[in-house]
């Protein structure tokens, strides 16, 4: 039999049940609201206290007012009992909403640092990671800690103090009888002890099986047009089914270990009232003890056993806030992009240095996305060498996994290079923040990404000093108005998901109405007319000649016909540069360029 694939949640396992590292780190957060959280303690502390006052109210009614018949005295007590419940309510109605308000205000300091993060990682991270795993991080994880914060980590205070209070008050009223009271306290701890490890190995499990659905969920649902277009519906299903009745199974088991430990302590509560009545019944009758103590203790009994399960379901949350912690904190702790300046204040932005004429020099340049087996780097360029001079065409060919794109990652910094200097107006591009030079290059891609917003948001991209006018000339020039004239709400129709109700050309369409708009200095061009037919092509061609004039254009293209015009063209074969020269120089050369020339015009079709 196979071994089983593992999936790519299945990291989720939990490492310690308890982490004081990580608790300590995440209790910073609550550094911002130190005021806010010093009132929650001091209510929760008060509302503790109030619910407390009811018993020996009660014993005094019982041993005082009844037996002596003083009716004033006992209707204080029952306005002072009345008195204490209504304040219980009331600190309870506040704590709920103060511990809720530090939960979410947390959740929401903390979601924006992963957001901002996320943002500054480099694109290799990306590669490496699924999105569905990310998207756990900022929904799911977060939520498990906000958990934790609204009713786990200040609440806690509330119980034990409840304990401590109530085993003062209860030695205080009759050491023996707490002694009594206390007797199954060994039994609790051990139901707890027990039980602790069913709930932390349920817990796992159920958080594994429920990761593996939302990896399946996310997968299938991306994939819908595969599924259904070979009609693997009923397997699908099939397939969903089976993940689904294990997250069932999972499930149910991780209740019923709940519906067992709630019903035991609950007996062992009874037998401890059970202990307090034998007992203190039989020092009443030998007059020894009061009816009302042991009313008071009973419920003082009552009182001490609750916190105990609290602080059992606790344990269960602060685990899983161990466990969702250490992955949030290994994503904030992975190193961002180098010179990443997400943070960066206008002012800095302002003075960072920024490329001005476009040159571009490729020197020695060598690169890998991954090490063999054997440790060496797998090569995808080797030693590249090769100078754009500001305003050149630059045309980039070869067969697919050439190197071409890889060459273009690595002049936006997508990633760097192991070995060799890129350079842009003779400075390294490091030297550049990421923002000055990812601004000053214009990328238009043939998978083009649309956000499900405005045609005029999928062309400004939110940059506010994009003017409308500099939106409408923008589409116009690259010949996107037509079809944007016949949408509802023209430059504000609200696109699909990913643009989806927009065709593969149209949204070309937009990409290079996106690169105008921004006015790049670099202008990168990835196989950009790949996706539209060639009357289409026409038109773009023309807008392209204009886009490109008096800038560096590096233009990576299948179809040769699209680059003759270029000034020099580059040809990757193997992830070397094997020629370079014009269109004439290359065909008169006849070398690879002329055979892909001769190749692709003699069948009609883009060699890949």
């Amino acid at each position: 039999m196979a071994a089983a694939v593992p999936s790519p949640h299945d990291e989720e396992a939990l490492g310690k049940a308890y982490d004081a590292r990580l608790m300590r780190r995440l209790l910073r957060y609550l550094g911002p609201y130190r005021l806010r959280v010093a009132a929650t303690i001091l209510v929760l502390l008060a509302g503790a206290g109030v619910e407390l006052i009811g018993p020996l109210l009660t014993k005094r009614a019982l041993d005082q007012a009844i037996p002596q018949g003083d009716t004033a005295l006992l209707l204080s007590l029952a306005i002072a009992f009345l008195a204490t419940l209504v304040a219980a309510f009331v600190f309870e109605a506040a704590q709920t909403m103060m511990t809720t308000w530090l939960g979410q205000n947390v959740m929401y300091d903390l979601r924006r640092e992963i957001f901002r993060h996320l943002q500054q990682l480099p694109l290799g991270y990306f590669d490496r990671n699924p999105v569905g795993r990310l998207m756990t991080r900022v929904t799911s994880d977060v939520e498990v800690l906000n958990e934790l914060f609204s009713a786990g980590v200040v609440t806690v205070f509330g119980d034990v103090f409840t304990l401590l209070l109530i085993a003062i008050i209860m030695f205080a009223l009759d050491w023996k009888l707490a002694l009594v009271t206390m007797a199954v306290m060994p039994l609790v701890f051990g139901t707890a002890i027990f039980f602790r490890r069913k709930f932390r190995e349920s817990y796992r499990d159920t958080r594994l099986r429920l990761a593996r659905i939302n990896a399946f969920l996310q997968e299938r649902i991306s994939g819908m047009p595969i599924v259904q277009l070979f009609g693997r519906e009923p397997q699908t299903t099939s397939q969903f089914k089976a993940i689904n009745e294990h997250y069932l199974e999972a499930h149910l088991r991780s209740i019923t270990y709940y519906a067992m430990f709630f019903p035991i302590i609950e007996v062992l509560t009874a037998i401890s009232l059970a202990l307090i009545l034998a007992y203190g019944g039989t020092q009443a009758l030998a007059g020894g003890m009061t009816v009302g103590s042991i009313t008071a203790f009973l419920m003082y009994a009552r009182r001490f056993f609750r916190p105990i399960q609290d602080l059992s379901e606790k344990y269960n949350m602060i685990q899983g806030a161990m466990a969702s912690s250490e992955r949030i904190f290994e994503l904030l702790d992975t190193p961002v992009a180098d010179n990443a300046t997400d943070g960066a204040t206008a002012a800095e932005r302002a003075l960072a240095p920024r490329p001005e004429h476009g040159r571009i020099e490729f020197r020695n340049v060598s690169f890998a996305y991954r090490k063999r087996e054997d440790g060496e780097w797998d090569w995808v360029l080797r030693n590249i060498s090769f100078i754009a001079e500001p305003g050149e065409r630059i045309a980039i060919v070869g067969h697919t996994g050439a190197g071409k794109t890889t060459v273009i990652n690595l002049l936006m910094r997508f990633y760097e290079p192991q070995q060799g200097q890129i350079l842009l107006d003779d400075r390294p591009i490091a030297d550049f923040p990421l923002h000055a030079l990812r601004r000053s290059v214009g990328l238009v891609l043939q998978d083009v990404f649309l956000f499900s917003r405005s045609i005029a948001y999928n062309i400004r991209l939110g940059q506010d000093d994009i003017s409308d006018q500099r939106v409408h000339n923008a589409a116009e020039r690259v010949g996107a108005t037509p079809f944007i004239d016949l949408l509802p709400e023209r430059f504000e129709h609200v696109l699909g998901e990913r643009g989806a109700s927009l065709s593969i050309g149209e949204r070309q369409l937009l990409s290079f109405a996106r690169a105008l708009a921004f006015d790049p200095l670099v202008l990168v061009l990835d196989e950009a007319t790949s996706s539209v037919d060639s009357q289409l092509e026409e038109r773009i061609e023309h807008a392209l000649d204009t886009l490109m004039a008096g800038r560096t254009s590096l233009v990576i293209a299948h179809r040769l016909s699209t680059i003759q015009g270029a000034d020099k063209t580059l040809v990757f074969h193997h992830g070397a540069l094997a020629e370079q020269g014009t269109h004439d120089q290359l065909l008169q050369a006849n070398g690879l360029y002329a055979r892909l020339y001769e190749l692709q015009f003699a069948t009609g079709t883009p060699v890949p």
